[in-house]
């Protein structure tokens, strides 16, 4: 500022003809006749007094710039983790916990597990369509799916037979296509058989299951809620196959407590799931 204010100074003096030449003779004439062409093409840009530099101002608009350029990177961070959180959750793989013992032995309550949303396909979120097929679920494979009674519910359970199977439950045992089935995870707890006018539980079917559906049973035979009392699942309806436990404790201690905390069920975590 200091410099642009001196060439202002000697400008002006040389326009009114106060600068000599060497003998002592004014150049007024022609210097101020050149000095005006020069004023009204290129130097009224040199001469343009300028903005007075202010170090605070700066400084606080760099720091505002700095805030923004921060806030917008970490907003930029958090959308595209809840894009990426969002998009494994719905195609690829999704946590659940379980509330009840109708899986035990396999399942125990406090079980967390992981999900594989893909391996029956991909489909379309909300509708369950499939858009690209891989494989359907086969007898044995745990399964989590939309309770067909409230949608809004996720049932975890076994998958005893698939579309075009005949099902038939005799005094506890099951019958595929009228042969037995490898029951190697079914357990019970109570010696009683119910007849089937009683209870579907004991004694069920025979009944076909329809094309597009499974037919499915907890592994506590004699404490389970499943398909011998309402039904099929539709394949729209399977949210994936149950593969590996993460996480395992009993919750029914106290969550802040050494109780919860010692009931961690360290030998359960990491195990893939039959």
């Amino acid at each position: 500022m200091d410099y642009l204010f001196e060439y202002n100074i000697w400008y002006r003096a040389i326009l009114k003809g106060r600068i000599l030449c060497a003998d002592g003779f004014p150049l007024a004439g022609i210097v101020r006749l050149s000095f005006r062409l020069l004023w009204s093409s290129f130097l009224p840009v040199l001469f343009v007094k300028p903005v007075p530099y202010n170090r605070q101002s700066a400084s606080s608009s760099l720091k505002k710039m700095k805030k923004k350029s921060t806030l917008r990177e970490y907003t930029e961070a958090i959308l595209i983790a809840l894009v990426l959180a969002l998009f494994i959750r719905t195609f690829i793989v999704q946590a659940f916990k379980i509330p009840s013992g109708s899986m035990l032995p396999t399942l125990q309550i406090g079980d967390h597990l992981l999900v594989n949303k893909f391996i029956y396909g991909v489909k379309v979120p909300f509708s369950g369509t499939v858009i690209i097929p891989i494989k359907n679920p086969k007898p044995n494979d745990i399964v989590v799916f939309k309770y067909p009674k409230n949608p809004k519910l996720d049932y975890i359970k076994r998958v005893i037979a698939v579309g075009g199977d005949t099902v038939e439950i005799r005094n506890k045992r099951i019958f595929i296509n009228g042969q037995p089935f490898d029951d190697k995870h079914g357990v019970f707890s109570d010696s009683r058989i119910l007849p089937a006018d009683v209870s579907p539980r004991d004694n069920f079917g025979p009944v076909k299951v329809p094309k597009g559906k499974i037919f499915v049973m907890g592994d506590n035979r004699d404490n389970s809620y499943d398909g011998r009392f309402w039904g099929f699942v539709d394949l729209k309806a399977v949210r994936g196959k149950a593969f590996i436990l993460y996480w395992s404790w009993d919750v029914q201690k106290p969550l802040f407590s050494l109780d919860r905390f010692s009931s961690i069920r360290w030998n359960r975590i990491g195990n893939f799931l039959h």
